[in-house]
């Protein structure tokens, strides 16, 4: 018997055969965490001290984009499409009572539609183990539960950070942790698939609401002074927890001898919660802004990939990225074929990741928002190079940005540069004609 268990435990000890041309790939995906709140941008009050060791190990994207809610980012992830293309545009929040809107913003759905090929299912054709576990957000039962959509193993787990259901349902020992639960089963996963390719989508319901954290991690940081206009403890300690899940994960990748096999990133569904909806959270500063808007602080988030012998460590791009890029680069990165008959609209990003200097030789990049959240009207996006253009499709009205020189978006161009605002708008309406993007109508 104790021989039995010695052998056991050298075999899981025992590091991992390396699979040349198929490396693993480790998606940690958080929500609602903010472009400046890790240690690596800036943040002084957070604590990320894991996240910002893979950055040093690794290659950080300072200008990486996304949707400015969750599910439309989630989506283009999945399938490598922009809104237009899945009909995800938002999340269902109610009209505030009493607030009349000039527009009626059109139909937004809320899960993929069948013949939508995910990036799971074109891992998984390539050879892979596939699991996810955390928040899906395209939909829960059915064909739409991510089991059916490319995921050999799969659990759904969010709403709430402590006394949550699983989706299927799961025994949960009373107290646990829903950050800890999906870390304990992602490293499941890890161990059980050791031995060949893998893809790992950790999708975390941390920071989201509601702000509830581990006591102990809440009382470290109740001792700290704010800095920079963050000093929320609560929200401190819930960063602290997906920081000790990104650390763990590392380290079992670590102990298998898997590191050098596995591509790891990690990133944020959409900006820091906006601070005139939510004060006294976080600060995205100096990003103007935050979740649910079009400006800096509600698209632009975190992104970090380490993958030891191919990306330089401790390296920094500032080449333009965006959610719709992953599918690409995964595909290049497994030696994967593109699904037939599907548009992706990204590119890879392996060229960057190898040579943080290169330039990806692509226009633009565009967002289609034509819905209203909070105080964000109806609104479209092109960032073409060091300038972006906003197009309020309420009346029309231009703004534009020199986002290289003005990160936080404080000098409006549009009168002082006409003949670009122009540009832009003209290549943001050719987009939008190209992608048969549904726009909102004036109400009757």
């Amino acid at each position: 018997m104790i021989a039995l268990c010695l052998s056991v435990f050298a075999a899981l000890a025992a590091p991992a055969p390396r699979r040349a041309g198929k490396p693993n790939v480790v998606f940690i995906l958080a929500d609602d965490l903010g472009w400046a709140d890790v240690g690596f941008q800036g943040s002084k009050y957070h604590e990320t001290p894991q996240i910002d060791r893979l950055a040093g190990q690794g290659l950080r994207f300072s200008s990486y984009y996304v949707s400015p809610v969750c599910s439309p980012t989630r989506a283009a992830l999945m399938t490598g499409q922009y809104g237009p293309r899945t009909g995800i545009y938002t999340v269902p929040v109610p009209q505030p009572p009493g607030v009349q809107r000039k527009m009626k913003a059109p139909g937004t759905r809320m899960n993929l539609t069948p013949e939508k090929v995910t990036i799971a299912q074109s891992l998984k054709d390539a050879g892979y183990a596939t699991g996810m576990f955390g928040k899906w957000h395209l939909g829960e039962t059915g064909g739409n539960h991510p089991s059916r959509r490319g995921f050999d193993q799969a659990i759904i787990a969010d709403r709430v950070h402590h006394d949550f259901k699983p989706i299927p349902p799961v025994d949960v020992p009373p107290g646990t942790y829903l950050g800890d639960f999906l870390t304990d089963q992602a490293l499941r996963f890890i161990d059980e698939n050791r031995g060949r390719p893998f893809f790992l989508y950790l999708p975390h319901f941390l920071v989201h609401v509601p702000h509830q954290a581990k006591p102990e991690l809440r009382a470290r940081f109740e001792k700290k002074p704010p800095v920079g206009g963050q000093g929320n403890p609560t929200y401190a300690a819930m960063i602290a927890s997906l920081d000790e899940s990104v650390g763990r994960i590392v380290g079992r990748l670590d102990e298998l001898g898997l590191a050098k096999d596995t591509v790891v990133i990690v990133s944020s569904d959409n900006g820091g919660v906006h601070e005139r909806v939510m004060p006294g959270v976080t600060s995205n500063a100096p990003l103007r802004l935050g979740k649910g808007t079009v400006y800096e602080g509600g698209i632009r988030v975190p992104f970090v990939v380490r993958w030891p012998g191919v990306v330089p460590a401790g390296a920094v791009t500032d080449e333009v990225a965006v959610h719709v890029d992953l599918f690409p680069t995964l595909l290049e990165i497994a030696g994967a074929r593109a699904p037939a008959g599907q548009v992706l609209d990204g590119v890879s990003l392996v060229p960057v990741l190898k040579r943080p200097t290169a330039k990806l030789g692509r226009k633009a990049i565009y967002l289609h928002y034509p819905v209203y959240i909070n105080d964000t009207t109806p609104v479209g996006m092109v960032r073409a190079g060091d300038f972006k253009l906003l197009e309020f499709f309420e009346d029309g009205r231009l703004e534009l940005y020199d986002i290289r020189h003005d990160i936080g978006e404080k000098t409006d161009l549009s009168q002082r540069m006409l003949d670009k605002a122009a540009e832009l708008r003209d290549l943001l309406r050719r987009w939008r004609k190209e992608v048969s993007a549904a726009m909102p109508v004036p109400q009757d």
